[in-house]
């Protein structure tokens, strides 16, 4: 039997439908959004989750985080890797601006240094559209 995670942050989104996937999408257009797809059952999924979040918690962003326990919604997964046109991995982290996938992360680069990086580089994208603040 599959576990679902139910250990996750107050503020992250748990995708348990495409419905959410579709609110991240949307959201996408006035912020970034991260999907997390994660692997209950891999030390080194747990160790990104971990790192992602500590690192959500430093610091005030103007960021959403949507959370897929892709054991759990492996069909989620595979309809996420097919419209964003990203490569399922596990872990992985998607940015998502401006209803399109712009860029992913998996393995071990979820870490501070290179989210930091990573958030830098997405974020510009959602403010030169001159989205609402």
């Amino acid at each position: 039997m599959l576990r679902t995670e139910t250990n996750i942050p107050g503020d992250w989104i748990n995708i348990d439908s495409w419905e959410k996937v579709e609110q991240a999408i949307k959201w996408s257009d006035e912020r970034p959004v991260f999907i997390f797809k994660h692997s209950t059952r891999c030390g080194l999924s747990a160790q990104a989750k971990n790192e992602l979040e500590v690192w959500s918690q430093k610091g005030k962003r103007e960021l959403s985080i949507f959370y897929l326990d892709l054991l759990t919604h492996r069909d989620i997964s595979n309809r996420i890797a097919t419209i964003t046109k990203v490569a399922h991995q596990s872990p992985q982290l998607i940015a998502i601006a401006n209803g399109e996938a712009v860029d992913a992360i998996s393995h071990s680069s979820i870490e501070e240094n290179e989210l930091n990086h990573f958030y830098n580089k997405i974020f510009p994208l959602v403010e030169s559209t001159g989205a609402p603040d």
